[in-house]
Parts: C-alpha cells; structure tokens; sequence
C-alpha cells in the first residue's frame, strides 16, 4: 500500500530510543525526511544513522520554547515543508497521591501536555501550508484506563486526549487531522523502568503480560506502522481518534 508520505517532512520527539525511535524508522521507510528530537545529543546521533542518511538530528530539551523554534525553523530551511508532527515525550514518574510531591505535578504537565502544545502552534502555519497536516499524540492506555501507581500519568495523558479531540474538531477545515496513540505494554526502558519500582519485578512483567491478550509485549515498531498509517494520505478521514495499540489490554468498549 502506498502511503503517500513520500517527499513529506516531520519532526518526531523522543526519537533516540523507544517508541519514538520505532516511529521514525517506519515514517523514513516511506520516504518522509524525518528531523528526530530527544535529549541525549550522542544516542540521538547514532539513532538518526540507523533512521536514515537524511535525517536531522536536533538534541535538546522539549521543555525549552527557544529549542521548539530552532527545530521547527531548522526542519523547514531545510525540508522547505513540514507536514508532519509526532508529540512523543518520556512518562511521567511512577508513584502514587501520598508519593507525588506539589512540584511533580507542575513538571509532568510541563511535560506530558504543555510542550506538545507549544510545538503543535510553532508547527501550525507550516501544517496548514502543506495541505495534508498530520499531527500525532503519543499517550498511554492511561487515557482509557487508570494504571496503578501511576497518578501524574492517570492526571494529565487523559487530558491530551481531550485537547487533541478538540483540536481535530478545529483544524479539520484546513485538512489538519489530529488523532492520539495510546500504547500499552511496549517494550521499552520506560516499561521496564516501571517493573523496577516493584518489589519482585520478574512477577511484575509476569503480571503485565499475563493480562495481555497477545500473550507479548509490543514493539516500538508496530506503534511505527500505526502512526505511519495515521500520517498517510490513505487515513484522511480519520481525525480526533484514540488508538489504542496494545493488544487487547484495554477491556473497555471505548
């Protein structure tokens, strides 16, 4: 199938590794010239050489509104267009109420929901100039389902979720669609971190996976081919949704 995202341009955050990585492999297999954002300058380095020759490395921290600008402005110079935006950020931290001190909350909205929304608006003009504007929330299966020990996440993803709805609902007359991803168990360093917190964290992966209908974990790659898809001029008509990618974890029927 012809995805129709060759000649296109996107910037994937948290590219180094993960998720994000997964996300800009699968967007380069189709042609997409990819600038992949993260803030480790070394690991990015090496991850752009596995994603493609074209790709722009730009190390930084998504929090600071200075470097959401040279990204966005250094993509553009050299691309000449940006069609494509992924929000994809690290988790907040695990914990629970009595665990989670005031400031935790101010930094994970910082991270979780207010960089991507100063990124989305530096990104607009250029997204509405394309003509087929992609923009891609990575969250959690949190939006759907509380996870415990995992209030900041619970908080604050469900509320991307409502954000990025609305938005679907006022950039689709300008052929923008917005939709969010909601992973379950990946196997990533951020899942694995999370085993870690617990006591036996062999009977914590047990557990996790147990519940997964898939009998596995994810791949990053497999979020890959979903949010390719997402991008693709074939998912056109596809706006304001929330995807899950998890196999079959979520039991709900929304």
């Amino acid at each position: 199938m012809d995805l129709g995202l060759s000649g296109t341009a996107a910037i994937v955050g948290g590219a180094s590794s993960g998720i994000g990585l997964g996300i800009a492999r699968a967007l380069a297999a189709e042609g997409c010239a990819v600038t992949a954002v993260a803030r480790g300058r070394e690991r990015l380095e090496r991850a752009a050489s596995e994603i493609g020759a074209e790709t722009i490395a730009a190390a930084g921290d998504v929090r600071d509104t200075d470097f959401q600008r040279r990204v966005g402005e250094d993509t553009v110079a050299a691309r000449g267009r940006l069609d494509i935006l992924v929000n994809n950020a690290g988790g907040p931290p695990p914990g629970t109420f009595d665990e989670t001190p005031d400031e935790a909350w101010a930094a994970a909205f910082e991270l979780s929901m207010n960089a991507g929304v100063r990124m989305t608006r530096l990104a607009l003009p250029h997204l509405r100039a394309s003509g087929r504007g992609r923009i891609v929330n990575i969250t959690s299966s949190s939006v759907r389902e509380p996870i415990p020990h995992l209030i900041l996440s619970n908080a604050i993803r469900p509320g991307v979720a409502g954000w990025a709805k609305t938005l679907a609902q006022e950039l689709g007359a300008d052929g923008i669609t917005v939709n969010t991803i909601a992973p379950g168990k990946i196997d990533t360093e951020r899942v694995r971190g999370l085993w870690g917190h617990h006591p036996d964290p062999a009977a914590a992966e047990r557990a996790d996976i147990e519940r997964v209908p898939a009998g596995r974990l994810g791949q990053p790659d497999e979020i890959g081919a979903a949010v390719a898809f997402l991008c693709s001029t074939r998912a056109a008509y596809i706006s304001g949704t929330v995807l899950p990618v998890d196999g079959g974890l979520l039991r709900g029927l929304w």
